[in-house]
């Protein structure tokens, strides 16, 4: 168990962690997907049944975990009490690395729809600075504290979802049944057959379900953590899941998928179809605010992952820190340099495809820490069925093995590319889990205590 200091009372309740599930989920991944699936028409449907469905059975799982130990660290937490510090550190390493890269393909998709208020950001260098500047505007505001990342939130969360819902709404009123059928085998982006292709669908829209167990993570400033962070987690998953399928859909059904392809902002573009020039630009503002809503979220994440992974000694202690509005303030910083480097690696390019090629090694990574910790509820299962009422011991078990199959599944859907780099990811971080334990055991002599 974590040593660090104390659990103060809560500040986040029932509304701000939904608003932390969802804004964390509805951000870049719903409003560029649409042009990422237009490929695949029709075969996108059974993509978003698998994913959703598998969101479903995760969320339930951080669910369950949340109710045993609503620890500080959420997946990197239950993975060391699950399996011992190694196997926690790899956790929150490839959980940390999911974060910052994910960060890095919402500013993305954010100056994409920008571009639609400010054509001059299709230049690369003005689009690179504007999305940094998005990273470090978030960062500052939760380096005010939770109560000041709270407010934004909520308000950012409310004001994504009008959006979306509208389009969701209307795009049916227009739906084109034509534009989402399947295409033929050879026609099938990348090859590989039908399967293939909805393994890659099913790990695209998962990429828009990363973050379903955001709430766990901040578990010490959560109101009766054992109560709301499981119910926060459910509900938000399945809200978002309802807007996912609702909008995107009708996105593709109001779209030609030729023109979807090539689209840099698909929901304003259906938009214009759908109510002329107002919509697109209402909804391009719409985009905006989901994108700063989820890079919010997921900057308060970025910095509270290796906070709690530095308390238990396995990251620098300097990460544990806190400032006066006790926010990881260090944590906060060496991420958003992280991901402002991460942008002017990936800046360049094809908006679309350099989405596409971040969200799968998002994904990836994101789906990793799921692994662990769909497991980690099977070993608590296997070691401590006593912390279990006996008539609900077969259906968690069932969980959890649908919840470790699926996110193997899902890291296959990411491809061969995103894997590859993912596990290099993973890999890396090993060497500096063998030197903060050199580091733990030289701190201890000096201090004449063993370690």
């Amino acid at each position: 168990m974590s040593q660090g200091k104390a659990v103060q009372a809560g500040t986040m309740g029932f509304w701000t962690c939904t608003a932390l599930v969802v804004g964390n989920m509805v951000g870049s991944g719903v409003f560029l997907l649409p042009a990422s699936l237009a490929a695949f028409g029709g075969l996108s449907l059974f993509g978003w049944l698998v994913s959703s469905v598998g969101a479903v059975i995760l969320a339930l799982t951080f669910a369950r975990l949340s109710r045993l130990n609503p620890a500080a660290g959420g997946p990197y937490a239950y993975t060391r009490d699950g399996f011992g510090s190694f196997a926690g550190y790899l956790c929150a390493w490839t959980y940390w690395k999911a974060a910052w890269i994910g960060n890095a393909a919402i500013a993305v998709t954010l100056v994409g729809y920008l571009q639609v208020f400010i054509p001059a950001l299709k230049d690369p260098l003005l689009a690179v600075g504007t999305a940094i500047g998005a990273i470090w505007l978030c960062t500052f505001i939760n380096l005010r504290g939770i109560g000041a990342f709270g407010l934004a939130q909520n308000i950012l969360t409310a004001l994504k979802l009008l959006p979306l819902l509208l389009i969701g709404v209307l795009g049916w009123f227009s739906f084109h049944p034509e534009y989402l059928t399947i295409p033929a085998p050879e026609d099938i982006p990348g090859g590989g057959g039908y399967a293939q292709a909805i393994a890659t669908t099913a790990a695209l829209t998962l990429w828009s379900f990363i973050g379903l167990e955001s709430a766990t993570v901040p578990a010490e400033h959560v109101r009766d953590p054992k109560r709301t962070i499981p119910r926060a987690t459910v509900f938000g998953t399945l809200v978002a899941a309802g807007v996912y399928v609702l909008s995107i859909t009708a996105v593709q059904g109001v779209l030609p998928p030729e023109v979807l392809m090539r689209s840099h902002a698909p929901f304003a573009d259906a938009a214009q179809v759908l109510l002329g020039a107002w919509g697109y630009y209402l909804v391009a503002g719409g985009a905006v605010i989901a994108c700063l809503g989820a890079l919010n979220g997921w900057v308060l994440l970025q910095g509270q992952i290796p906070m709690a992974t530095a308390r238990d000694g396995l990251l620098p202690k300097s990460l544990a820190k806190t400032n006066k509005h006790d926010v990881p303030a260090n944590g906060l910083l060496v991420s958003g340099v992280l991901v402002t480097a991460l942008v002017l690696v990936d800046g360049q390019g094809n908006l679309v495809d350099v989405f596409n090629v971040i969200i799968l090694l998002g994904t990836m990574t994101g789906v990793v820490p799921y692994a662990f910790c769909t497991a980690a509820l099977l070993q608590f299962l296997a070691v401590s069925p006593e912390k279990f009422k006996p008539r609900e011991r077969s259906a968690l078990v069932a969980l959890g093995t649908l919840g470790f199959l699926y996110s193997l599944w899902a890291l296959y859907g990411t491809g061969e590319q995103a894997i590859f780099w993912g596990f290099l990811v993973l890999i890396a971080g090993i060497p500096l889990y063998t030197w903060r334990q050199w580091r733990n055991r030289v701190e201890a002599e000096a201090l004449g205590r063993p370690l």
